[in-house]
């Protein structure tokens, strides 16, 4: 292709596009579950895009693997075991074992040949692939989670792509219920759950869902993610018999890693909502 063109991702739900000034397409393939790409652009490095939706760049990417990870880490008073459901580029897997308390980190992602061009493409993201700590499954996290031991997790993270394809059946009660039945008391379910502003509609969808399957304190944290539709993206955060009010502040102040987005003050903001979303979701 020409140098300097665009990739586009039109996104016709909420009527707008985002875009990258790319290069040139260095990889693609179509796996057994989908179809992946691997960009080079101008501004922003490395792109993945799978199935015509732009996973992750290089440039900023920390947004999301940082507020997927620590906000839930820092409330847990010690998260011993944690699973990552999907997160096949593995940069949510980084973040959680920057924690030294995390004693066993699991991914289970469906589609190795995510892994394998994040380990090509973007290997600072799977940098913590060999931790001892690190186990990866190319396997249905579905069924990991629904024949999961009952009370054996302290953090579950849903690190899916959007709710269609191999992802719909981690957006429901069923899901849910088995992940809370897999968690400890005071455990955490954390699921992306898209853009307050283009999928308002799914995130309540996916709140009612949780609450049905049994989680009883529920908070969505949102925060910017320049690549995906409007900008600004969410993770909602589920807790088993405890609330989500508070965190570890001193922790998160104190922390002994190095991080580009979140903070204990950038926790204390993604707290907040909006008036419009705080209406919606009846927060």
């Amino acid at each position: 292709m020409t140098t300097q063109q665009w990739f586009n991702e039109q996104h016709d739900y909420s009527g707008s596009s985002i875009g990258f000034r790319v290069t040139q397409r260095l990889h693609t393939e179509q796996t057994p579950f989908q179809s992946i790409e691997i960009w080079d652009s101008t501004d922003w490095g490395k792109l993945m895009v799978i199935d015509g939706c732009m996973m992750v760049t290089t440039r900023d990417n920390f947004f999301y693997h940082e507020m997927m990870a620590h906000p839930a880490l820092f409330t847990h008073p010690r998260a011993r075991r944690v699973v990552v459901i999907g997160g096949g580029d593995c940069g949510t897997l980084r973040e959680v074992l920057k924690h030294d308390e995390v004693e066993s980190a699991v991914q289970v992602e469906i589609d190795e040949r995510v892994t394998r061009l994040a380990e090509q493409y973007f290997p600072e993201l799977c940098e913590s692939n060999n931790d001892p700590r690190a186990q990866l499954l190319f396997i249905d996290g579905i069924k990991w989670m629904a024949e999961c031991e009952p009370e054996t997790l302290d953090i579950v993270i849903v690190d899916s792509t959007d709710p269609i394809g191999p992802a719909q059946g981690l957006f429901n009660e069923a899901f849910y219920h088995s992940c809370l039945k897999a968690l400890r008391h005071g455990g955490i379910l954390v699921q992306q759950s898209e853009s307050p502003l283009a999928h308002l509609p799914l995130l309540k969808d996916i709140r009612k869902a949780m609450k049905g399957a049994g989680f009883q304190a529920l908070r969505t944290l949102t925060f910017p993610q320049p690549c995906y539709p409007t900008g600004w993206w969410s993770a909602t955060l589920a807790r088993k018999g405890v609330d989500l009010s508070d965190f570890r502040e001193r922790g998160a102040e104190m922390k002994q890693f190095a991080t580009q987005y979140y903070n204990a003050e950038i926790h204390k903001a993604a707290l907040a909502s909006p008036e419009f979303l705080r209406d919606a979701l009846g927060d």
